[in-house]
């Protein structure tokens, strides 16, 4: 087996018709096996894809055990010499995942290849590459900066808006919502960070690759769209505000507390809780 596609689905059955549909014509003639573990959907997501993907081979959790516990179930199912991970609510444009296997053929020492990622719309999403998200980074990321001073490299540390989307970069990481993993490196370094339940277990996964040698390489040439929030995120919105927020205040204590004073990681983390609080009060007075 050439490439083995992991998908954690919950409650997303609208969209993985699109999403599987579109793996044979995106591989071509690569020989490939689909893996979905379920978590514990009540949309009729496994009769869907029992009746219409028998080939899939289907995991069905009795709970929902969270999206990275979920999706080492199914890397630990995956016999390909690359494994792809993949959002249910992806669509891969044709020959878009061979053209990041072809690619990573060329040099040995790529570990792990995204593609160009846009959004329903059509514009680009900026989180399919990033920077190593110390606090500058994250900070002028949340405050906005980044996105008004886009070529100031002093502002653009996380999302990279300085380098031009079309050009092929070396980066420090890539989003978990397409990316692909070279055998080896899964051989190397394991399974993904269960202590992060979702979100940033992308980014500690490609930082430990990068620490054993491995080049993570976003490449433009490929391109899949992505709707963002609908693979099962939606589901649970209070949890996923409060994991999207203590995946950041994780990823520092896992890698730069240490560089900083006590006072400085108070700070940080006060930030960090304070932008907890207001987005979960923004988002209830929205409903």
């Amino acid at each position: 087996m050439k490439a083995s596609i992991c998908i954690v689905n919950l409650n997303a059955r609208k969209h993985l018709g699109p999403c599987l549909s579109s793996l044979k014509d995106t591989l071509g003639d690569i020989p490939f096996e689909t893996i979905v573990v379920d978590n514990h959907s009540w949309d009729g997501s496994n009769s869907y894809i029992q009746s219409n993907f028998p080939e899939t081979t289907l995991i069905e959790n009795k709970r929902n055990e969270g999206y990275t516990r979920a999706m080492n179930q199914a890397m630990g199912y995956a016999s390909g010499e690359f494994v792809i991970l993949l959002n249910p609510d992806s669509t891969c444009e044709p020959n878009a995942l061979k053209k990041l296997i072809n690619f990573m053929e060329t040099d040995s020492s790529i570990g792990i290849c995204g593609p160009k990622v846009l959004n329903a719309d059509g514009t680009f999403q900026k989180s399919c590459r990033r920077g190593i998200p110390r606090p500058q980074a994250v900070f002028s990321y949340f405050l906005g900066l980044s996105n008004k001073y886009p070529n100031n490299k002093n502002f653009t540390g996380y999302h990279l808006n300085h380098l031009d989307e079309n050009e092929v970069n070396e980066v420090e990481a890539i989003s978990g919502s397409c990316s692909v993993i070279r055998k080896d490196v899964f051989d190397e370094i394991g399974f993904l960070d269960e202590r992060f339940v979702i979100y940033q277990e992308d980014s500690d996964y490609c930082f430990r690759a990068k620490n054993k040698g491995w080049k993570i390489v976003y490449y433009s040439k490929s391109i899949i769209n992505h709707i963002g929030g609908a693979g099962g995120t939606s589901s649970f919105p209070f949890k996923n505000i409060f994991e999207w927020h203590r995946s950041y205040y994780k990823l520092y204590i896992k890698y730069f507390f240490r560089d900083y004073s006590p006072a400085f990681n108070f700070i940080y983390f006060f930030i960090i809780f304070s932008k907890l609080i207001l987005t979960e009060i923004k988002y209830l007075l929205n409903r």
